[in-house]
């Protein structure tokens, strides 16, 4: 399945704050990410946060595309619901 996330780096910690609908990206999930976007440490801290809330393991997580945009595309192998 793919996941579209609005990320929100710079938190004091990661949190899923629900769903919204994005003018420009359709329907997103807004996350709080506790990492600098820097270097990647957003993205990578996402991942993880996704698998471990999702329950499922980081490789089963990958970021198709917005490597440097605040919205991100996911798949996310093995998970067929997501949280509200």
């Amino acid at each position: 399945m793919q996941l579209k996330v609005l990320a929100v780096p710079n938190a004091r910690k990661s949190e899923w704050l629900g769903w919204e609908d994005d003018p420009r990206a359709g329907r997103v999930v807004r996350i709080r990410v506790g990492a600098p976007p820097l270097e990647g440490k957003a993205n990578a801290e996402l991942r993880a946060f996704l698998a471990k809330h999702l329950g499922v393991s980081k490789s089963r997580v990958r970021l198709l595309k917005g490597d440097t945009s605040r919205i991100k595309t996911f798949e996310i192998d093995g998970c067929d619901e997501l949280p509200d």
